[in-house]
């Protein structure tokens, strides 16, 4: 779908504040141009030290050799990822200079002109560094919009100790959905649930569906991308299974913590027995439940389907509305697109040491794996059986993205036809299509 223009779908998708904020206008209070904002969600202060060390020390490094200088803010998760921090920054017109954007909010910015390119300040030969599957929901008419920190691809963990108590072994693991399923209703007790899947609505929980809908042959939209296809079987397969976890009990209608993403919460304090978790829940037990004994192995897959998993993936970004984009623009790339030896130990350390991902970097993966990064254990099930196939998480619009979450949240939670709900979604999904005017969706 070729790129337009108009700024439509960007307005629809912040709301009418944003109209009169700075994103389309750059009003708003005035700032610094010697000094450009990141936020985060990992630091200073985060919830995992070395995480937020390592932003710590990212930006201690660029304030000794740079005249602009860095300020970093933390933004709990909660508030970030879910709440309306980022998005009433924006419409307000003090948007940060540079942040963090997941690919299934990529578009919501781009389409409102709020993303700097960033290909100018690219060393040469770094883009073809970085992994295809991971860069290209940041690329827009061949220009870079967004830089990616990391891979984090999605699997099952399973608790060693309930498997042991319920009399498994590893010959019990599932490989089909019926086995899990089944395995979740055995392995649920008075006091623990046998499957824990998300239950908040939000991008994140859209990204943890949509293996399902892949591995049952499913697609949201057409190969040419002018109509919806969730209204087949896929989709109603993949919904009737997220629904049927809630309804025979296996699975909770509440999740612990901070949501479905939170390994310690839930499958490592015993609320679950197995739970559908990203590669970034290796590092947060070892941090704060280093005594928690699990397994990693892929997802599950539906009769006659095919595996895949998804691919998260969070990128550095450079706001084009702010005081300096170009200052901004450069330390994205200074931090994560350079050939500078420093930039490639500079991500290692974050995927392999602050984090636990797979690098989206070639040059990246090797310098992890000359230091065994991949050598055993869960890194190792990841790196060689979770990628075995993998796409990347979509970059859907606002409108997208609402329309198959109130669909998952109708059938997980409310007891809504798996039918009817992908029914509604797809009409959903192709008004929109109609008068959609942004970037191409992928």
């Amino acid at each position: 779908m070729a790129r337009l223009r108009t700024r439509r779908s960007f307005l629809r998708g912040l709301g009418a504040t944003a109209l009169a904020g700075g994103v389309l206008t750059g009003c708003g209070p005035a700032r610094n141009p010697r000094e450009i904002t990141f936020w985060n969600f990992y630091g200073p202060g985060g919830q995992q030290k070395r995480q937020s060390d390592w932003v710590v020390r990212l930006a201690a490094e660029w304030n000794a050799t740079h005249d602009v200088k860095v300020r970093v803010r933390y933004v709990p998760n909660k508030d970030y990822k879910s709440g309306p921090t980022l998005q009433t920054s924006f419409s307000a017109g003090a948007g940060p200079d540079v942040f963090l954007l997941s690919p299934g909010d990529f578009l919501r910015y781009y389409n409102g002109g709020a993303l700097a390119d960033l290909t100018p300040h690219l060393d040469p030969g770094v883009r073809e560094d970085f992994l295809p599957e991971v860069l290209q929901t940041r690329l827009v008419d061949g220009r870079v919009y967004g830089l990616p920190m990391e891979i984090e691809p999605l699997a099952l963990y399973y608790s060693e100790a309930a498997f042991e108590r319920a009399r498994l072994s590893e010959g019990d693991l599932p490989r089909t959905w019926d086995d899990l399923l089944a395995l979740a209703e055995r392995l649920t007790t008075p006091d623990r649930f046998g499957l824990l899947l998300e239950t908040n609505p939000g991008y994140y929980q859209n990204f943890t569906w949509y293996p399902f809908l892949w591995m049952a042959g499913g697609e949201v939209f057409t190969p040419d991308q002018r109509r919806s296809a969730f209204a087949g079987p896929a989709a109603r397969a993949a919904l009737r299974f997220w629904q049927d976890s809630v309804r025979r009990g296996a699975a909770p209608r509440r999740v612990q913590g901070e949501g479905g993403n939170d390994s310690v919460s839930n499958i490592a304090h015993g609320y679950c027995a197995m739970q559908q978790l990203g590669i970034w829940g290796i590092a947060e037990i070892a941090e704060q439940a280093p005594g928690f004994r699990y397994g990693v192995v892929p997802l599950p897959t539906p009769p006659g389907g095919s595996y895949t998993t998804a691919l998260g993936s969070w990128a550095m970004v450079a706001n084009a509305k702010g005081a300096n984009p170009e200052a901004a623009a450069e330390f994205v790339a200074w931090a994560l697109g350079s050939s500078d030896p420093a930039c490639i130990d500079r991500m290692r350390r974050w995927n392999t040491e602050a984090k636990t991902n797979l690098p989206p970097r070639y040059s990246v993966q090797r310098a992890a794996r000359d230091r065994g990064a991949f050598d055993r254990g869960p890194m190792r099930v990841f790196a060689e059986q979770v990628m075995a196939r993998a796409r990347p998480e979509p970059r859907y619009p606002p409108e997208v993205y609402r329309a198959v979450s109130d669909a998952l949240q109708a059938c997980q939670l409310d007891g809504a036809d798996p039918v009817r709900a992908a029914e509604a979604a797809a009409e959903q999904i192709d008004t929109f299509l109609s008068t959609y005017d942004g970037a191409a969706i992928q």
